[in-house]
């Protein structure tokens, strides 16, 4: 799965975590209408100010327009055990209705600044039970490394409260051609 769209990708600064938020509640409430639990009805502020801070998280500007949003981290508490931690992991990945074929480029781009930074795989995780996502990273060349349950509701990772099962995605990198 590839993508022809043309994005630049830019640290998100403090000042735009409204842009960030603006793209997720977008996307948590398409995902809502359809009746897809991936993600609450909306983000919290402080879900992402973390990842702002930590200048972890990016926003996808196509045609200068704030298109999408991905936080990519270096670890996730969701992977523990599993061998070869060379990896970059990718949250929050979210597009605008309106730039359709940028989830790809932004999975293009991610495992580009994976490779960059030596790592061997590209991770993530959705809902266990959103069968339209993972079927979407299946195509993208990501392989099911098993479920999980983590705590907190759909897109939360909480000590506490309900539970939710999570599938966990791998895609290893080769070098950049």
């Amino acid at each position: 799965m590839t993508s022809d769209l043309a994005a630049t990708f830019v640290v998100a600064a403090a000042g735009q975590v409204d842009d960030v938020l603006a793209v997720l509640d977008e996307a948590a409430a398409w995902l809502q209408a359809r009746g897809v639990e991936q993600w609450p009805p909306r983000f919290e502020r402080s879900w992402v100010e973390g990842g702002v801070r930590r200048g972890e998280t990016w926003l996808a500007l196509v045609d200068g327009t704030v298109s999408g949003t991905v936080t990519l981290d270096r670890r996730d508490r969701v992977w523990d055990g599993v061998p070869d931690a060379a990896a970059l992991y990718v949250h929050r990945m979210a597009v605008r209705r309106s730039a359709p074929g940028l989830g790809a480029a932004i999975l293009g781009w991610a495992a580009d600044v994976a490779r960059g930074e030596g790592r061997a795989a590209l991770r993530l995780d959705c809902v266990a039970s959103n069968g339209r996502l993972r079927a979407y990273y299946e195509a993208a060349g990501f392989t099911h490394r098993g479920d999980v349950t983590v705590g907190g509701a759909p897109g939360q990772r909480l000590d506490e409260g309900p539970v939710t099962v999570v599938s966990r995605y791998e895609r290893r990198l080769g070098p950049a051609y």
